[in-house]
């Protein structure tokens, strides 16, 4: 029991605690002044990820999207206009499992599928994942260096709709501070969520987004935030991006 019990401390605790806590081998909060990041975890979903891309859209805020492989293959009409509308796509894994319950070699190989098919789909190749609940295993930090790991430092509880949107809509406007990674959701049908919470969740942010624009926050991407190199079909869009912000 002991052993087991090591094991498991060096497999998921440790791993757990050094990224969680401590920042070490994943990105959680950004240093530059007056910016923050939204992100979206476990769609696209069909009913809810439209609605959100409209508000974003009518906002021109840009967010990330670290989507489900599974469903990725399901609407990939969904995957390719987060793609053309500026967002940056990142893997949220093949299906919503718990890291330390898969093998590792299974978890790289459902990684580099997810990545095919959003590739196959939209040309460019994801660089961002994040791991399901946050739940970092060791070989993590050694398999997947082809990605870069990206965590949260501002979560809200939004895959629960107890709360409503006020949760949202007073929450991030009061809390959110800069640099801050921010955790929502745009699909509720993984397990331990609410299937209605992003109902909650975009109703919340059309309230948020302009209070956070009045307190001067900048909503950028991840890899904005983070000075990682954008592709050059990335850099030609951000380029259209502020070609028509100048018109």
């Amino acid at each position: 029991m002991m052993f087991l019990f090591a094991l498991l401390f060096i497999y998921a605790i440790i791993p757990y605690i050094l990224s969680t806590w401590f920042s070490t081998g994943v990105y959680r909060k950004g240093k530059k002044n007056g910016e923050i990041a939204l992100t979206f975890d476990d769609g696209p979903d069909p009913n809810y990820t439209p609605e959100l891309l409209d508000l974003l859209r009518r906002e021109g805020v840009k967010a990330t999207f670290f989507l489900v492989g599974e469903r990725a293959e399901r609407y990939p009409e969904l995957v390719l206009r987060i793609h053309r509308e500026g967002h940056c796509i990142g893997i949220h894994n093949y299906v919503h499992h718990c890291n330390w319950l898969m093998a590792p070699w299974k978890n790289a190989r459902a990684l580099e599928h997810s990545a095919r098919i959003i590739e196959k789909i939209t040309g460019e190749k994801p660089a961002y994942y994040r791991p399901p609940w946050g739940m970092i295993q060791l070989f993590d930090f050694f398999l997947h260096r082809q990605f870069k790991m990206v965590l949260w430092s501002r979560m809200f509880r939004d895959w629960r709709k107890k709360g409503g949107s006020e949760k949202i809509s007073q929450g991030l406007p009061t809390r959110v501070k800069s640099g801050d990674v921010i955790l929502l959701h745009d699909c509720g049908v993984t397990w331990g969520a609410d299937e209605d919470a992003p109902h909650y969740t975009i109703k919340g942010l059309r309230h948020a987004i302009p209070q956070l624009k009045k307190r001067g926050f900048r909503f950028v991407r991840i890899d904005e935030m983070f000075n990682t190199e954008p592709s050059s079909a990335e850099m030609g869009r951000i380029r259209k991006d502020r070609e028509l912000i100048h018109e």
